[in-house]
C-alpha cells in the first residue's frame, strides 16, 4: 500500500504540473520515482500514462500523416537508437548508470528551460539533423526512460507554430514510448516484474492531477511557475547525480 501511495502521489503531482504548464509528466515522474525504486521499474510505470497523454496530444489537432511524412527520419532515428544504443541501458548495472544519466538529463533540461530564450533556426539543416537527433534521442530513451535532450530543444529550434510544436512533440513522445515499452519487455531486469496494473493506476492519478492543474492554471503566474519548475527539475537532477 505504501508503494502504491508513492506512485499515486508522484503521478498526481506530475500530472498537475503538466496540466498547469503543458509539460513535465515523464521528467518529473522518473526523477521522483527513482528516489524510491530503480529507473527500470520507474520506466515501466511510465508506459501507460505517457502513451495515453501523448496519443491524445498527437491526435488533438489532426493532420497526423503530414507530421509523419515530415519527421519520418527523426522517428526512424529514434527506433534505431533504441535498438542499437551507444549508452548503458536501463537493464544494465542495476540502473546506477541510468540514474546518473537521468540526473544529468534533468539538470540539463532545467538549465535549458531557465537560460535559453531564443534558439537558432535549424530548419535549413532539418534533413540531415533529424536522423542524428532521433538516434541520440532513442538511445537516451532506453538509457533514462525519457526523451528530453536533445529532441525537445531541436523541435523548438525548427520554429514551429505552437500547435505544430505540441503535435510534433506528441508524435516523437509516442514513438519513443512504444520503443521504451518494447525495450523493457525484451530486456527484463532480474528481480523486477513488470506490472502494468500499477501503470494504469498511475494513469488515473496523472489524469486527476492534470484536471487539477488545469483548474488552477489561470490562478498562477505561468512564467513564475515555469521558472520554479525548471529550478526544481535542475535541483532534482543534481541531487540524483550526487546521490
Amino acid at each position: 500500500m505504501t508503494f502504491l501511495a508513492i506512485i499515486m502521489v508522484v503521478f498526481a503531482f506530475a500530472g498537475m504540473i503538466k496540466g498547469m504548464i503543458g509539460l513535465g509528466l515523464p521528467a518529473v515522474s522518473m526523477g521522483l520515482l527513482t528516489i524510491a525504486m530503480s529507473p527500470f521499474q520507474a520506466a515501466s510505470l511510465l508506459i501507460v500514462p505517457s502513451m495515453v497523454t501523448n496519443v491524445w496530444q498527437l491526435f488533438a489537432e489532426g493532420h497526423v500523416w503530414a507530421f509523419i511524412r515530415r519527421f519520418w527520419t527523426l522517428l526512424v532515428g529514434i527506433v534505431v537508437g533504441s535498438i542499437w544504443s551507444f549508452l548503458p541501458t536501463l537493464s544494465q548495472s542495476h540502473g546506477h548508470s541510468s540514474e546518473i544519466l537521468l540526473g544529468c538529463m534533468l539538470a540539463l533540461y532545467g538549465l535549458y528551460g531557465l537560460c535559453v530564450k531564443k534558439l537558432p533556426h535549424l530548419g535549413p539543416h532539418e534533413r540531415w539533423l533529424s536522423p542524428i537527433i532521433g538516434y541520440i534521442g532513442g538511445a537516451v530513451t532506453v538509457a533514462t526512460g525519457v526523451i528530453i535532450i536533445p529532441v525537445v530543444p531541436y523541435l523548438q529550434s525548427l520554429h514551429l507554430k505552437r500547435d505544430e510544436l505540441v503535435q510534433a512533440l506528441g508524435l516523437t513522445f509516442t514513438v519513443s514510448t512504444i520503443c521504451l515499452a518494447v525495450f523493457l519487455h525484451h530486456n527484463p531486469m532480474s528481480g523486477i516484474t513488470l506490472d502494468y496494473r500499477l501503470s494504469f493506476a498511475a494513469l488515473f492519478a496523472a489524469l486527476v492531477g492534470m484536471w487539477l492543474g488545469k483548474k488552477i492554471r489561470y490562478r498562477l503566474n505561468e512564467q513564475k511557475f515555469r521558472r520554479i519548475f525548471f529550478i526544481g527539475l535542475m535541483s532534482l537532477g543534481i541531487y540524483m547525480v550526487l546521490h
